[in-house]
Formats: C-alpha cells, sequence, structure tokens
C-alpha cells in the first residue's frame, strides 16, 4: 500500500481527516423492522471505495492513520472503520478494500465472537452472524486491523466499575490472547461514553476510540473521542462525496 509522503514538520495539517463508519456490507433483509440504515450494499461499498480513489484518497486503518489524526504527517486520507465485526465484512467488504490497496478497522464484540448480534437481533428482528475467530485472523492476513468493542456491547456509562473494567480492559486481553495480536483501538458500542469511560479506556491501553459524533476529525483532536461519519444504505454516491469533502457533517454534529 502506498500512503502519502510524510513530512518533516510536525504538526504539519489542520485539514479535516473523515473517519468512515460502517456495519453491515450487505443488501439489507426484506423482512427487518428497523435500522435499514446500517446495512451498505457491496455494490454501494464499492463505488464509495472507488469515488475515495478518484478523488485522491487513501483508506486506511486506525493505527495506519494515527500520525495523519495526531498532525504529524499529511497527506488526503480516510479512515475505514467498521462495527461489530459482521461476517458479511470479511465476505463483502475486504476484497473491495483489497482491490483498492485500502485498509480498515474492524471493532470485534469480543465476547461474541463466531455468534450474533445478541445485543440488538430481538429489537432489529434479524440475527446477524458474527466472524469466528479463523474469520477475524483472515481479515487480519488480509491486511486488516481488529479493534475491540467491549465484551457484549453494553451501554458504557451505565456499568458500574468493575463492569466497566471487565467490558473494556476485558476485550483487549480477551482479543489479543485468542488472536496473538496487538489490540490498540476502541470504539464505544452506542456511541455512548463520558469522563469516566474516557479514562477507563486510556487506562487499558488503547491509543484511540471513535465514537459516533458526526463530523470529520481535526488533526490533534482527543484520540479518545474521535468523531466518525455514518454511511447508511440510504446515502447516494454525491451524499457520499459531499460528506467526505464539504463541512456538511461538521456543521451537524
Amino acid at each position: 500500500m502506498n500512503y502519502p509522503a510524510q513530512s518533516s514538520a510536525a504538526p504539519v495539517s489542520m485539514a479535516p481527516i473523515p473517519i468512515l463508519m460502517y456495519h453491515n456490507i450487505a443488501p439489507a433483509p426484506r423482512d427487518i423492522r428497523v435500522y435499514r440504515s446500517l446495512y451498505v450494499s457491496p455494490r454501494a461499498f464499492a463505488r464509495q471505495m472507488w469515488l475515495l480513489r478518484r478523488l485522491g484518497y487513501v483508506g486506511l486503518s486506525m493505527t495506519a492513520a494515527a500520525p495523519y489524526l495526531r498532525g504529524e504527517r499529511e497527506g488526503r486520507v480516510a479512515v475505514i472503520t467498521l462495527d461489530d465485526g459482521y461476517a458479511d465484512n470479511l465476505q463483502a467488504a475486504m476484497p473491495v478494500l483489497q482491490r483498492f490497496g485500502f485498509g480498515a478497522t474492524c471493532y470485534v464484540v469480543s465476547g461474541q465472537i463466531g455468534q450474533h448480534n445478541r445485543w440488538d437481533a430481538e429489537r432489529l428482528g434479524v440475527s446477524k452472524p458474527l466472524m469466528t475467530a479463523e474469520q477475524l485472523r483472515e481479515w487480519h492476513a488480509g491486511g486488516m486491523e481488529i479493534g475491540a468493542h467491549t465484551r457484549t456491547h453494553p451501554r458504557l456509562t451505565q456499568c458500574d466499575e468493575t463492569q466497566l473494567r471487565n467490558e473494556i480492559h476485558g476485550s483487549k486481553a480477551e482479543l489479543e490472547d485468542l488472536l496473538a495480536l496487538p489490540v490498540s483501538q476502541f470504539c464505544y458500542p452506542y456511541g455512548d461514553y463520558d469522563d469516566r469511560v474516557v479514562g477507563m479506556t486510556r487506562e487499558a491501553g488503547f491509543a484511540a476510540a471513535t465514537t459516533t459524533h458526526r463530523g470529520r476529525a481535526i488533526p490533534g483532536t482527543d484520540p479518545w473521542r474521535l468523531p466518525r461519519i455514518q454511511v447508511a444504505r440510504h446515502h447516494l454516491l454525491p451524499q457520499f462525496g459531499m460528506k467526505i469533502l464539504s463541512g456538511y457533517e461538521d456543521r451537524r454534529e
């Protein structure tokens, strides 16, 4: 993968960096009751990645993007993140990412590996398969990154201290033990966090954490409170481009 050239000066750029947020890369089931927006079809995802490349962007994982997010490097980069660890990320998203030479970070619910979305299956009316340990290894071997998304996908601000430590520290330890890989990236389920949650995330040793706050990341932003741009089923390609290139998302935070 060819990254933009590094500059000797730091900080070098304050250009906003889009951190894209996806969930399922699959057609939305006909009988799903709510949150059809969580699905982006494989065809739409491929067109979006094509447009990123056409616009001169390099798609990066969170760790690869860290120097840009800190303002130490400059270049036209976009960060690609996928929440929860669905099997369709491997099956439908990874081949597209590889075709364009892009990286991505998938945030995994460590206590549900190889199972399904227990935290919202009843509300959504659909059980969605999550990657197995072997599939996660395949994701990593394909040039992608694995991040943590807690052990059970709770609302972290509602956890007591013991539960909070178990969910945050525990998810990191579980993934690292299972996969024999360093896990340095975290994502708050439901975008639910406060100062206490951020403190525990930092204590656990995560280098950065993403939220669901809307907007592009400004280099130098608190790395444990990074905003993202949700990409949903109903977003047409021109909307996607506008979210990337303009202040459209920034003004909606």
